[in-house]
């Protein structure tokens, strides 16, 4: 399972399933990307967690000095080179964002955005703990979960990449309450805003709790 989005949603199995997401989940997406737009400036240097096929990357390009992306697959690295180009601000690396290969209070935003605290299988505490370090003092760290009053949604985007064999079927007696399974070994969870406050209570940051278009819960943590 710790291997599942690098083996089977990577590079061009994980472009299809923003492909196929509904009008709704489309604006979910939008959103997101907006929310962190809001808090990136012209100066910024900006490290983006998972970055997979440069969804995100191409957005932020041209609202920061310089884009840092980085993701566990080379296959995905290599369609985000393809999708941003040869631009001179944006780098991209091979890397366990558990692990990060950079030194301390580098940045000035770090974005992990669309669950990827849940979704990339490694422990949370470990994963904003790096983030943390390798930002600035004043700098701000953002993660993303899914909000509960999108579950319709986000259960029937994941229904739709199932059908296509983007994941496998869906096994509904162990899905609820924010948790997606599928019978090939998928499981998608989520964090809620009490959790994330948990989380971060003793590392002596300021976290900032949002809903964003109903369908996203930020923490935003200053540091």
């Amino acid at each position: 399972m710790d291997d599942y989005y690098k083996k089977k949603l990577s590079a061009e199995r994980l472009r299809p399933c923003y492909e196929i997401a509904s009008p709704r989940v489309k604006q979910y997406l939008e959103a997101e990307i907006d929310f962190v737009l809001e808090r990136i400036q012209h100066q910024h240097l900006v490290l983006e967690l998972g970055c997979g096929y440069g969804r995100v990357l191409k957005r932020i390009l041209g609202h920061a000095q310089m884009v840092v992306g980085i993701d566990n697959s080379l296959e995905s690295l290599a369609l985000a080179r393809e999708e941003v180009g040869s631009h001179p601000a944006c780098r991209l690396a091979a890397m366990d964002a558990s692990r990060l290969g950079f030194r301390k209070r580098v940045f000035d935003r770090v974005v992990c955005i669309q669950n990827g605290i849940s979704a990339f299988k490694v422990e949370p505490r470990r994963l904003v703990l790096e983030a943390l370090r390798v930002t600035r003092p004043g700098g701000k760290v953002l993660f993303s979960s899914y909000s509960p009053r999108f579950w319709n949604e986000r259960l029937e985007w994941f229904q739709r990449q199932a059908e296509l064999g983007l994941l496998g079927e869906i096994d509904y007696e162990a899905t609820g309450n924010g948790v997606i399974v599928c019978k090939d070994g998928f499981r998608a969870t989520t964090f809620g805003a009490e959790e994330f406050l948990s989380l971060v209570s003793d590392l002596h940051v300021s976290p900032q709790i949002t809903e964003v278009d109903g369908s996203s819960i930020f923490c935003e943590m200053t540091v």
